[in-house]
């Protein structure tokens, strides 16, 4: 038999919901499909978001606003380099060019060694999203 899988939502956790929401919101064009209960404007702890086909999740770091520390804890966030969200993305050169009229901070765009156009881009919490797909021969 096996497992039948019908998507992957991944958490991130996150230092600053609103700027976060912001970023994944207002930048790169997801919808917030849900919440726990709002706090304020783009308060809140948890959150679905979705962009077409793509579905991830955004959960606040610390359980309370009291917990949270003044500032991002380096040792915490250290290795959110080594996380990568990958979107398979058509139009890399429009994605780009939209991404920077948004004031996104997009890394040059590159072809990889395996055939795909990539560009790079870090969201607030230094986590790594490209946007890719493979060069039309």
């Amino acid at each position: 038999m096996g497992i039948e899988a019908k998507g992957l939502t991944p958490l991130l956790q996150v230092y600053d919901m609103p700027a976060s929401v912001r970023f994944y919101r207002d930048v790169l064009g997801f919808e917030v499909t849900a919440t726990s209960p709002q706090l304020g404007d783009d308060r809140f702890h948890w959150a679905p978001l979705r962009m077409g086909d793509v579905e991830l999740m955004l959960n606040t770091a610390y359980e309370s606003d009291e917990e949270r520390p003044a500032r991002r804890d380096s040792a915490r966030t250290s290795a959110h380099e080594d996380t990568g969200l990958y979107f398979s993305c058509p139009d890399v050169y429009g994605a780009c060019e939209e991404l920077r009229t948004k004031g996104a901070r997009v890394e040059e765009l590159r072809v990889a060694s395996y055939g795909l156009k990539q560009m790079y881009l870090r969201d607030p919490d230094g986590y790594v999203l490209c946007f890719q797909w493979r060069v039309e021969e």
